[in-house]
């Protein structure tokens, strides 16, 4: 299944495999930031989902996906932390075990996560290629079993399983938006949405130095991100292949918004809702300020992905 696009009943089935062992999360409201942003917000919490973020429910799906040969050889994959930590912990609780390359500037938090869920590290320089070309060689050398971190069926499938959750607690929503970097959460969300609440338009948030879905969407080919510079440590990837088809023909569209108003973002749902997301969460609502997507008055769904942060590196604080 991994080379073929996901649907909606991979999404469907996917839920059930990792049923078990994911959260539910919560839909949360705030009506502080209904009437400052002008629509009516649903916020899904997938910083309460377990290693705090949403990247678990795609590992958890890839992982309980492979045969008994195939967990014993272990998995791999190179992740600038939140796959990382999902797919350590995923591997643990199959019984199986992780090798994980991460690159050098990867925040302190997340790196401490993926050794505390007992995976093995290898540490990158901070480029595609150094994490591609020192994940093969640990492939080559231990044979484990690659699980990418979004250009795989089974890790948008499980992706897709936090907007499958929203639309059946929420309901009616004109819109979803999440944010992109790789792609598996929206191509994910854009799979759950389209088939299951066709009139509902979903909508990426995107940094603006790290553009390369927006232009990709623009241009019809892939655009790679080159050494992009965002605070949003968790969108420094470019699509891949599989979701880049998705969301040419799922997604409605892709935004792109300020470092200022991410932060800016990130500091009024920490200021007003009394919860922790990190800067790469605070991405739709950034685009809600920056009234990049005309949404007012609608009732708008926000998958916040993540909350893993450096407490010492607050944006803020600077």
């Amino acid at each position: 299944m991994s080379d073929l696009c996901a649907h909606l009943d991979d999404v469907e089935a996917a839920a059930g495999r990792i049923a078990p062992y994911a959260h539910k999360t919560p839909v949360l409201r705030c009506s502080a930031l209904d009437q400052i942003l002008g629509a009516e917000l649903y916020f899904k919490c997938e910083n309460f989902q377990k290693v705090g973020a949403f990247k678990f429910r795609g590992a958890c799906n890839a992982v309980t996906s492979l045969s008994e040969e195939e967990l014993h050889r272990g998995v791999a994959t190179h992740s600038s932390g939140n796959h990382a930590a999902a797919l350590a912990l995923s591997a643990k609780l199959a019984g199986s075990s992780a090798h994980i390359v991460i690159p050098s500037n990867a925040p302190a938090v997340k790196k401490a996560a993926v050794e505390g869920y007992g995976a093995t590290i290898t540490y990158c320089e901070p480029t595609l290629d150094a994490r591609e070309s020192t994940l093969a060689q640990v492939l080559e050398k231990e044979g484990r079993i690659m699980i990418h971190p979004y250009n795989d069926a089974r890790i948008i499938a499980g992706q897709g399983t936090a907007a499958l959750e929203l639309l059946e607690e929420v309901g009616d929503l004109d819109v979803v938006m999440a944010p992109v970097g790789g792609g598996g959460l929206l191509s994910g969300t854009s799979i759950a949405v389209s088939e299951s609440s066709p009139s509902t338009k979903v909508i990426g948030a995107e940094p603006l130095n790290a553009d390369d879905a927006y232009r990709s969407m623009q241009s019809g080919e892939i655009q790679p991100s080159e050494n992009p510079q965002t605070i949003a440590d968790g969108l420094l990837t470019s699509l891949g292949e599989l979701t880049f088809e998705i969301l040419k023909e799922r997604c409605s569209g892709i935004v792109t918004v300020s470092e200022d108003s991410i932060v800016e973002a990130m500091r009024l749902v920490w200021e007003r809702m009394k919860i922790v997301i990190e800067p790469s969460a605070a991405l739709p609502v950034a685009a809600l300020l920056e009234k990049r997507s005309e949404v007012s008055g609608e009732r708008v769904g926000v998958i916040f992905s993540g909350g893993n942060i450096d407490l010492e590196r607050l944006p803020w604080l600077k």
